[in-house]
């Protein structure tokens, strides 16, 4: 099977073509030589190296995060969540409110703290390249999902 590389953007209502734009700069430069599959969003983008799809369906999502190496994603929770549960090597970018990718900067602080963390590698779409280049060797912490702890903790809250 040929080796694929997911990139998901979400489904936030702002473009985000700045980390596209990195993607595209690795595949001209040869740093990456992967399938690429988009999950784009609203993101407006073309680029006959990458097979780009504006949203697909939870089913196809999965299949697509289960034959991936690596995904590569916007900061925000759910794609990243997704990705360290489906136990890939995550890549992920800050949508940043000064390029008008965001309203505000939050997906910054999350990106930092899962990169403190290490699940994921932080990156910029500009430093993609290293990013790809560390990936080759990162191992990510396992993630444990803390759900049950939570729902009962909401549980004895409300006595039930």
């Amino acid at each position: 099977m040929d080796l694929l590389i997911l990139v998901a953007l979400g489904t936030q209502d702002k473009p985000f073509s700045r980390l596209l734009d990195g993607v595209k700069a690795c595949i001209e430069n040869g740093l990456i030589q992967e399938k690429v599959v988009v999950q784009a969003g609203l993101t407006p983008y073309r680029y006959e190296k990458m097979e780009i799809f504006d949203l697909l369906d939870k089913d196809e999502f999965g299949a697509l995060l289960n034959r991936a190496d690596l995904l590569i994603t916007h900061a925000g929770a759910g794609s990243i969540l997704s990705g360290l549960k489906a136990h890939k090597k995550v890549i992920a970018c800050a949508r940043r409110q000064q390029y008008g990718e965001h309203t505000n900067d939050h997906q910054v602080q999350i990106l930092a703290r899962f990169d403190e963390e290490g699940y994921l590698i932080a990156a910029e779409p500009e430093t993609l390249g290293e990013a790809l280049e560390k990936a080759k060797t990162f191992v990510p912490k396992p993630f444990v999902s803390n759900t049950k702890a939570f729902e009962k903790v909401i549980e004895e809250f409300l006595h039930l």
